[in-house]
């Protein structure tokens, strides 16, 4: 639900390492760094899994969310909840903030892109689409991400497979949305919200790793930097926009807690961990996971309902998806 220099979070890593292919998926949001945590004591397995249930709720605590408060009131929670768990982590590891007028507006940038955008729009997305939809739609990120390297980055070649993995997911994203029916019944401003949505992430990344590639801050600074400046937006946006609740929903702020501090917090750390254990290839895995969960936990908490072509048109997202992050083969 990610979003770094060399890290990430919904956020993010998955987040792809200033190396790694733009196309890696990164749901929190955040930018990639260099530095190396200390080596956790629980089995990354475990993590893995946690991870997974984390951004896959992700989806349905929007939608709980929006049922108390507009979507922008959603996002800025969002992000005050997320910003706070990570100023907690660097005030234990005692890390500061990055320094520099230059870093500062890459990351306001990067903030914007990777959180502050996408965030809204998934909020906005889920008033009028299930939390089942935003989840698939979500998991077309290395589609976009595929797509635009091509162009932007000259390192990422066309190769056949990819080429093909990308063909396959986007028929999957027209077989989620019954493309055959002529898109009957589908609410067409939600799902185009939650699509650009899941854009605007391969394109935050694509900009970290063209301006913050190589910088000297740890992961840590640059992400809880990121993530201070999304809020900062957020809190401008959001008076102008909306009006102060009457009344205090609790369960939605509860929600709203939840999604920020675990799924925008918590969710950075954990995947940052994860990625610099076991590497990226294997930490953006947790991609192909996050949709089925999301998509069960709308079914079993939320009542919502699937035709057979949303599970099949899933199923179709990923493995193309999948293809897409098969790198190509060196010569000699």
């Amino acid at each position: 639900m990610s979003s770094s220099v060399t890290p990430t979070t919904a956020t993010t890593p998955v987040t792809p390492t200033i190396t790694d292919s733009a196309t890696a998926p990164d749901r929190t949001g955040s930018a990639p760094a260099p530095d190396v945590p200390d080596r956790p004591r629980l089995d990354w397995r475990l993590r893995f899994a946690a991870l997974s249930l984390i951004w896959g709720f992700s989806f349905l605590l929007i939608k709980v969310g929006t049922q108390g408060y507009a979507p922008f009131q959603v996002t800025l929670g969002r992000l005050a909840f997320g910003t706070a768990v990570l100023a907690v982590a660097m005030a234990a590891r005692r890390e500061g903030l990055p320094r520099g007028a230059r870093t500062w507006g890459h990351l306001a940038v990067a903030g914007f892109l990777l959180n502050a955008l996408p965030f809204s729009l998934f909020a906005f997305a889920e008033l009028t689409i299930p939390s089942t939809l935003a989840g698939i739609c979500n998991a077309t990120s290395p589609l976009w991400g595929m797509a635009l390297s091509l162009v932007a980055l000259r390192e990422d070649r066309p190769t056949r497979v990819r080429v093909a993995g990308l063909g396959l997911g986007f028929l999957g994203v027209l077989t989620v949305l019954g493309a055959w029916q002529g898109f009957d019944g589908l609410d067409a401003r939600g799902t185009t919200l939650a699509l650009l949505a899941s854009l605007s992430y391969p394109v935050g990344w694509i900009y970290v790793r063209r301006t913050l590639a190589g910088s000297s801050h740890s992961h840590l600074s640059l992400t809880g930097g990121q993530l201070l400046l999304a809020t900062v937006q957020l809190a401008v946006v959001t008076p102008l926009f909306t009006t102060v609740p009457s009344s205090l929903a609790v369960g939605p702020l509860l929600a709203i807690a939840a999604l920020g501090t675990l799924g925008t917090g918590l969710a950075v750390l954990v995947q940052y961990g994860i990625v610099a254990e076991v590497g990226p290839t294997t930490g953006q895995m947790v991609t192909y996971f996050v949709p089925v969960i999301a998509a069960a936990a709308g079914i079993l908490l939320l009542g919502e309902t699937l035709t057979w072509s949303t599970p099949v048109g899933a199923a179709v997202v990923l493995a193309g998806a999948a293809l897409t992050q098969v790198k190509p083969k060196r010569a000699g």
